[in-house]
Order: C-alpha cells, then sequence, then structure tokens
C-alpha cells in the first residue's frame, strides 16, 4: 500500500475553511470539489499513456495519450458523489461507475446496497472516491469487490483520513493488490462513534443537508 498526505498552501487553506462549521452547504460543497482537482493531479501521475502522432502548425510530432481501457471514476455513494465534478474535470474521459456503502452505525459492518459497475474491470486503473476514511471498512470492502472484478490499479482519494483506518488497510487489504491511497490530511484519532477527530462532521450530511 501506498500512502500520500497532500503538502500544499492551497489544500491546507481549502482544508481550514472545509473543517469551519460555519462553512454552508454551497461553499462547502465548491471547496471538496476544488481539493479533490488537487488531489487527482497526484492520484493520476501513473496513468498508462501511449505514443500518437499529431501534427503541429510547424512540424509532426509524437505526443502521449491515455491508454485504453479508459479509467474507472467510483465515487461511493452518497458523500463521494460530492468529489465527482472534481475528478471528471481533470479525468474528463474517464468512464464513471457507482458504488453504494454505507456503514451501520450500531454494529459499524459495512452494508452493499447499490452497484453499478461493470462485471469485466480487467486492465482498469480505478479511481474510488469517498471524503472520509475513518474506520476503513467501507474501504477495505470497495478494494476487494474491484479487485475481484479484475481492476488493475486502484487509488482512493480521500479529503481527510484516520490513522486507524490507514492501519487497517495495512492489515486487512490482500497484499497482491496494487492501490494507493491519496488524502488531503491525516487526523488524530476516531471517537467512541467512529467519526474522525478533529475532522469536519459529517461530510455527506455537509454536503447536502441533514435527510431524515
Amino acid at each position: 500500500m501506498k500512502l500520500t498526505v497532500l503538502d500544499h498552501p492551497l489544500v491546507d487553506h481549502k482544508l481550514t475553511v472545509l473543517r469551519d462549521k460555519n462553512t454552508p452547504s454551497s461553499l462547502f460543497r465548491r471547496l471538496v470539489s476544488e481539493l479533490v482537482t488537487l488531489e487527482a493531479y497526484e492520484a493520476t501521475r501513473d496513468l498508462a499513456v501511449e505514443d500518437v502522432p499529431v501534427e503541429t502548425p510547424v512540424a509532426p510530432t509524437v505526443g502521449k495519450r491515455i491508454a485504453g481501457p479508459r479509467p474507472l471514476i467510483v465515487p461511493i455513494l452518497r458523500a463521494g458523489l460530492g468529489m465527482l465534478d472534481g475528478m471528471t474535470s481533470l479525468l474528463p474521459t474517464a468512464e464513471v461507475g457507482f458504488l453504494g456503502m454505507k456503514r451501520d452505525e450500531s454494529t459499524l459492518d459495512i452494508i452493499t446496497y447499490a452497484n453499478r459497475l461493470p462485471d469485466d474491470l480487467s486492465g482498469r486503473q480505478c479511481f474510488l472516491l469517498d471524503p472520509m476514511l475513518a474506520t476503513g471498512g467501507t474501504l477495505v470492502a470497495a478494494i476487494h469487490y474491484l479487485h475481484e472484478r479484475g481492476a488493475k490499479t486502484i487509488t482512493s482519494l480521500n479529503i481527510i483520513a484516520a490513522p486507524e483506518g490507514i492501519k487497517r488497510l495495512r492489515e486487512t487489504v490482500d497484499s497482491s493488490i496494487d492501490f494507493h491511497v491519496l488524502t488531503c490530511a491525516l487526523d488524530d484519532h476516531l471517537n467512541e462513534q467512529a467519526y474522525i477527530v478533529p475532522g469536519l462532521g459529517d461530510a455527506g450530511d455537509r454536503l447536502y443537508g441533514v435527510v431524515d
């Protein structure tokens, strides 16, 4: 497992505003999108490319283009949807699939309630989107889900992560899987309710409002 914690003043500034409990949903959504675009630049560093001839106004040359099969972006519903625009703005040719996963707040078990993914992901470079990496249970399940369908590489983009979740990934994810976790911040710990501290609250609620 490769772990990258972004170190950039723009990331630090935007994340500070994001954490503020007084930041309204409209600004929260915009900041999440901007942070994901910054993350996506680093996350796509190892995208597979191929040579392609191109005619410039001056002379022919050889350039690079993203190789097939197309990358697959997979937001984990519902909070991961708030990260989708930021990712596709940098990678517009990617395909998009969806995984609906949620944590049972009493047992902390992961429940999969929706799946809109190709059955065969052979050779695909996949990008998972989920703002919060807390216990790591959702991400472990999603990584294995994609790997079992043949994903070549898996990169998880998160806004904040907890050390307990990172530890669980290192101990639980199959060592044969090529995966990378990229986050804007690694926070201090999880509290008794498995919320990240200091965190930023419930990302889904802050993105879209509380749904009863």
